[in-house]
């Protein structure tokens, strides 16, 4: 099929709930994805973060592969290789901590949100309360949702669920004074990414762990975007050495295969129980093969030192860009999430960008957002960097 007969049999039967692209990628391979009809398109993002390692990355192949060929599924009442490796591997990373398994990001929050209200609960406390921050996103469940802080994405959902409330990110004044006596968490994410690629100052992580010391509150880290080395870390709390209590992953961990994670301190997993929570594909054995070979090549094939040294070459590039220029107020970000905060609208720059064959996304309508593979060279760089300097030029 060539691109406009898959993309009308698409637009004939699928819920148009995401505005697609009008093109149709049956391949990719490393930075590079390819269309029905042949062309070529650099991808610098990568699914929205999610094949962090490029397409068709070796190691995760196999492993999806091997795996595959001995066991597909078993209902996680049972146990499997792969699914306990990994569980492993992650707790390891963490540090004395237990996992639960699932198939996305807001898969994982909700798991997030349910531990702490039972975990308020099991304290005899009456707690509930959750804490999260205006530009937030944490899902599109109707839990995940009512901790979102976007009101767009609440329209024509309301009601939403009780014990929600949103400040303004990076405002620790804030979050001490919306701390009531039903309050039992504070969710943030360290970098918000569909908010607009918004980095907080370097000491506020620092200043929220020490909030919920004091409050006993449970800090919970989504990590679904910037965790997985996107930040040139394994975890973006790395960089700051605040450990949260309980921490979200998913996108880039399964490399492509969908998966996701919570990781709670030991402790405080304890709350859930035997049919307090679950989710018929969690663990399933051919994602956590998939994860541990992206979890292998993170550590064995120095993807995060690459991540975090063309990471520095394309957000310095782009400053520099910016200096010269009146159209880009700011560019900012860590590793490879980069946001490129236009003074006008960002999406005819990312438009411009397709039509030269780069995949780019506008967020948060004024930020051009980047989310490169972390084995991006520099040469593949330095390719995007001419189309979207040729794109910004030309944004009206």
């Amino acid at each position: 099929m060539n691109n406009v007969e898959i993309i009308e049999l698409a637009h004939q039967n699928l819920i148009n709930t995401y505005g697609c692209a009008p093109i149709a990628f049956v391949r990719g391979t490393g930075a590079y994805l390819y269309d029905a009809d042949g062309n070529r398109y650099l991808d610098f993002f990568c699914g929205l973060a999610v094949t962090s390692l490029g397409h068709g990355y070796p190691r995760v192949v196999r492993a999806i592969r091997d795996q595959a060929e001995k066991l597909t599924h078993v209902s996680n009442v049972f146990h499997t290789e792969p699914t306990a490796r990994l569980a492993a591997r992650l707790c390891a990373a963490f540090g004395d901590g237990r996992v639960f398994l699932a198939n996305s990001g807001a898969e994982a929050n909700e798991a997030a949100i349910k531990l702490a209200r039972r975990w308020g609960h099991d304290r005899g406390e009456g707690r509930y309360g959750i804490i999260s921050t205006q530009g937030s996103f944490h899902g599109r469940t109707l839990g995940t949702l009512s901790a979102t802080g976007q009101e767009k994405y609440h329209v024509g959902f309301q009601p939403l669920v009780p014990g929600f409330r949103q400040v303004p990110f990076d405002d620790v004044e804030a979050l001490r004074a919306a701390v009531q006596s039903d309050t039992v968490a504070i969710m943030l994410e360290p970098i918000q990414g569909e908010g607009g690629v918004v980095m907080p100052r370097p000491d506020y992580l620092k200043r929220v762990r020490e909030l919920c010391d004091r409050e006993n509150l449970l800090l919970i880290l989504d990590e679904v975007q910037t965790g997985i080395g996107r930040t040139g870390k394994l975890f973006c709390w790395q960089h700051c050495g605040v450990k949260p209590d309980i921490m979200t992953l998913a996108k880039a961990l399964g490399g492509g295969l969908p998966i996701g994670a919570m990781v709670a301190r030991s402790d405080i997993a304890l709350s859930l129980t035997p049919g307090s929570h679950g989710s018929t594909f969690g663990g399933n054995p051919v994602a956590c093969a998939a994860a541990l070979g992206v979890l292998d090549a993170l550590e064995n094939d120095a993807v995060m030192e690459n991540a975090t040294a063309i990471g520095e070459h394309l957000i310095n590039r782009l400053r520099e860009f910016a200096r010269g220029s009146s159209k880009v107020v700011e560019v900012r970000g860590q590793g490879m999430i980069i946001g490129v905060v236009m003074r006008d609208e960002a999406r005819s720059v990312a438009e411009a960008c397709l039509n030269e064959r780069l995949i780019v996304n506008a967020t948060a309508e004024k930020v051009l957002r980047l989310l490169p593979p972390l084995t991006l060279t520099r040469e593949e760089a330095d390719a995007g960097l001419a189309i979207i300097e040729r794109a910004l030029k030309g944004a009206a």
